[in-house]
């Protein structure tokens, strides 16, 4: 199989790999979404407060502020982005493997500035969404002072008008699959360019091997039929001589 198959087949396979793991950051995402009634607890804060009014102390998590819908929204956003897209240049990539086509040079080049503009939008939410999640872990677990962790959380009742007994699940595998779409996008850009250098590098040698198979076939013709031209010039000089 040649290269330029290999690296159209090696695509196809990253875009494949890009819709299950673009699933995968936008339906946590939405579960956890409608679980908050559409509050994002990434980067929340709160505290806990202590109530005696029963004769018990009882501790109750008391959330100021929540954290910004954007923050939930870009990391929902590259998901999305990643799924649609890799469904569109997967089907494209097959299509042409099928046909033995390949993408002209502009192509190629509009491909590897989007992959790399998107690697790092990816990169991006990928760093919000985890340090959201710890900053709302910090929240919940009192910053480690508690006697549990943030997953032994789930299920603690923790006295909000939410539900919070898989926000932990559901916002890890949001983030590793996160992480993962970013490699995705490393991928993508790292086989853009050798599918934009291989197209490159076949369309610029082409001419050129052209212009010095020329130039060989000028300069053997020169080299051949310059002995000739010699080789009569003595005849005619000789010729001259015999008319005189």
């Amino acid at each position: 199989m040649e290269l330029r198959r290999r690296l159209l087949l090696a695509h196809c396979a990253v875009h494949t790999l890009s819709v299950p793991l673009g699933l995968l950051v936008v339906v946590p995402l939405a579960l956890n979404g409608s679980a908050f009634k559409g509050r994002c607890p990434l980067f929340s804060q709160g505290f806990w407060r202590t109530d005696n009014s029963t004769g018990a102390a009882a501790s109750q998590l008391v959330v100021r502020e929540w954290g910004p819908p954007a923050a939930c929204q870009f990391a929902t956003f590259a998901g999305v982005f990643t799924a649609l897209y890799g469904a569109a240049q997967g089907w494209r990539s097959l299509f042409y493997l099928h046909r033995g086509h390949d993408d002209t040079l502009f192509s190629s080049f509009l491909t590897l500035l989007l992959s790399v503009c998107v690697l790092c939008l990816s990169a991006g939410a990928s760093v919000t969404l985890s340090l959201g999640l710890r900053s709302w872990c910090d929240t919940v677990t009192d910053r480690n002072a508690r006697l549990y962790s943030c997953a032994e959380s789930q299920a603690i009742p923790l006295y909000l008008d939410v539900e919070t007994s898989s926000f932990y699940s559901e916002l890890t595998c949001a983030q590793i699959s996160l992480w993962c779409v970013t490699v995705l996008w490393l991928a993508h850009a790292i086989l853009s360019f050798l599918r934009l250098y291989h197209s490159h590098s076949r369309q610029i040698s082409s001419p050129c091997l052209s212009r010095e198979k020329e130039l060989l076939l000028g300069q053997a013709y020169c080299t051949c039929s310059h002995p000739h031209v010699g080789h009569e010039l003595p005849n005619s000089q000789h010729t001259s001589t015999v008319f005189i």
